[in-house]
């Protein structure tokens, strides 16, 4: 596709966009009608409110029977956004739950895949992961003693290839600075061949990118659900258990809303799990979180997720095109989602508090990276064009 460097062009294809509507289901924030931080917190749904109200007036009318008489009665309410979740990443209902936080969940779901032994110890991560899954690695490889373990590596499927005394493999679907995305079901092959778990971090792959998790066969994922999704600050996260361990007898960190829901209430001493991610669960969840969730959720199910990376191929090449017009270098491969990787040497900071100042949010990483994301749920061709216009006149 040829892009044109012009108002009129962005303004043409947006009439031309099928999702343009969804737009108006969001909030801008005020003063920043330009927002490009999606891969870092998500817009809030108008309809968020709604929902959150819904469940504080049932608290308010039923008080503890809301668990049971609420409209949707909070002892199932995360089951309200299973079938949603399940279409969002490729997989059957009974392999997802939305549940904690993701640092959380690595650490539960490692527990459960993380089983070092003599000669097969060493977890591979790729080189740049995000922070806190290098330290829940290494912290996990520390609890088993095996000090030490943790491979980082700029190319996990060569690492895989070679190597055969890794127990686990923790990869993030697409680095959370370069925006590169990772073939996940080569991943999942090569570490499977050498007998060893695999995971995925899907903090910037859920609701960005197009994933078929069931099908490419990964033991486990986990994301939050905040970025892409727009579960609003700290929302919960996600959890995906692959069907083949839905009835396994994998050591967990057991909790009573992971037991059989038919005798939860009975009180009773023994453990019994329930089949699939569910039980993996710890404790009731937090409804007012959930109900913030799902009005994005719905968002969604309306647009579908081939439409949106459609649409956010289409948004992120354009920027990607006007961005190197002015001399830009983009550091993301064509791997990716929507999020572009730019670099400014000199004033990067400058020029995103410029940008800040004039109602354009974008996200600094020092010393010179600034990362830009042209969400398709709620961002527009008119917004890219008029961000690289600011950027062209703030540079200059």
């Amino acid at each position: 596709m040829t892009f044109e460097d012009s108002p009129e062009f962005a303004r043409g294809q947006d009439a031309a966009d099928e999702l343009a509507p969804l737009r108006g289901a969001f909030h801008f924030p005020e003063n920043a009608l330009l927002y490009f931080a999606g891969h870092s917190l998500g817009l809030m749904p108008r309809r968020a409110r709604e929902h959150v109200l819904q469940e504080l007036d049932d608290w308010a009318r039923f008080g503890v029977e809301g668990h049971f008489a609420a409209r949707n009665p909070w002892v199932s309410y995360h089951e309200l956004l299973t079938a949603s979740t399940a279409r969002l990443v490729g997989a059957l209902p009974h392999e997802v739950v939305v549940m904690n936080t993701l640092s959380v969940n690595l650490h539960l779901l490692m527990v459960s895949f993380y089983r070092p032994r003599a000669g097969k110890d060493k977890i591979l991560v790729e080189a740049g992961a995000f922070p806190s899954d290098r330290y829940a690695v290494a912290s996990q490889a520390r609890f088993h003693g095996r000090e030490g373990a943790v491979i980082e590596s700029e190319d996990p499927l060569a690492e895989l290839s070679r190597r055969d005394d890794f127990a686990l493999a923790l990869i993030g679907n697409v680095n959370y600075l370069s925006g590169r995305a990772y073939d996940m079901r080569a991943l999942v092959r090569a570490a499977h061949a050498q007998e060893a778990f695999i995971g995925f971090d899907l903090a910037h792959g859920a609701g960005n990118l197009v994933l078929r998790l069931h099908d490419d066969g990964p033991d486990f994922a986990a994301w939050c659900n905040y970025k892409y999704l727009n579960a609003g600050p700290g929302g919960l996260g996600g959890v995906f258990v692959h069907e083949r361990h839905a009835a396994s007898e994998l050591p967990r960190f057991e909790g009573w809303w992971g037991h059989d829901k038919a005798r939860r209430f009975e009180m009773e001493p023994r453990f019994r799990p329930i089949h699939g991610a569910e039980g993996w669960q710890l404790s009731n969840p937090p409804i007012l979180q959930l109900a913030a969730l799902r009005a994005s959720m719905e968002l969604f199910d309306k647009a579908t997720m081939p439409a949106l990376r459609r649409k956010g191929d289409r948004l992120t090449a354009y920027l990607e095109s006007l961005l190197q017009r002015m001399g830009l270098e983009v550091l993301t491969p064509p791997q990716r989602g929507s999020m572009l990787t730019v670099r400014v040497p000199d004033h990067a900071r400058e020029l995103v508090t410029s940008l800040h100042a004039r109602g354009a949010v974008c996200d600094l990483r020092p010393p010179d990276i600034v990362r830009i994301t042209p969400a398709p749920l709620y961002n527009s061709f008119a917004d890219v064009h008029a961000l690289c216009a600011l950027i062209k006149e703030l540079r200059g």
